[in-house]
C-alpha cells in the first residue's frame, strides 16, 4: 500500500502517509464538525479497464477533500468481474484508511457509519449484484451505498476514469 500514488484535485501526487496527514490536518482545522469518510471505485467498460478508487472526506455542511488512485489497466471477462473488483478495491482501501486514520485521529473519530460507495443500482445490468456486494461490504463493517447516492464512486471516482 505504501507504494501506491494518490492524486489531489490539483494534480499533486501524494503517498498514502501524505494523504493521511492531509486528512488529519483537514479535520484538526475544524474539529467540532461531523466528518464522513467515503470510499468508492469506478471504471468504464473497455477492452482494458483502469480502475479508479477515490477517498472523500466530507465535513458535513462545510466542504470536502478527496484523493484518488488509479490501478494498472486490466482485462475483465464480464461486467460481474469488473463490478466485484470495484467493490473489493473500495473495501481494501477503506480498511487501510480505517486503520491509518484511527492511528492519526483516534479509533472512534471516523468510522461510525462511514461508507463504501459502489457504482451499482436498482436499474440496469448491475441490479443483480446488489445483495451480494452490499452484503460483502456490511461483512467488513462498512455501510454500503448504491446509486443514486453513491457519489464517491459515480461522481468522484468517475471523474478520473
Amino acid at each position: 500500500m505504501n507504494s501506491i500514488n494518490f492524486y489531489t484535485n490539483t494534480g499533486e501526487i501524494k503517498t498514502i502517509d501524505e494523504v493521511v496527514a492531509a486528512i488529519g490536518g483537514f479535520v484538526r482545522r475544524e474539529p467540532k464538525w461531523f466528518y464522513k469518510v467515503m470510499v468508492g471505485s469506478d471504471s468504464h467498460p473497455a477492452e482494458t479497464v483502469a480502475l479508479v478508487t477515490a477517498v472523500t472526506v466530507w465535513r458535513v455542511g462545510n466542504g470536502a477533500i478527496h484523493f484518488w488512485t488509479k490501478a494498472e489497466p486490466k482485462h475483465f471477462a464480464t461486467i460481474r468481474d469488473r463490478i466485484w473488483q470495484e467493490a473489493i478495491a473500495s473495501i481494501t482501501l477503506a480498511q487501510e484508511f480505517r486503520s491509518r486514520l484511527g492511528r492519526e485521529l483516534g479509533d472512534d473519530f471516523f468510522w461510525d457509519g462511514n461508507e463504501v460507495h459502489v457504482d451499482i443500482g436498482a436499474r440496469g445490468p448491475t441490479r443483480e449484484f446488489i445483495d451480494g456486494i452490499t452484503g460483502m461490504i456490511r461483512g467488513y463493517d462498512f455501510k454500503p451505498v448504491i446509486k443514486p447516492y453513491a457519489f464517491a464512486a459515480s461522481v468522484v471516482a468517475d471523474r478520473h476514469t
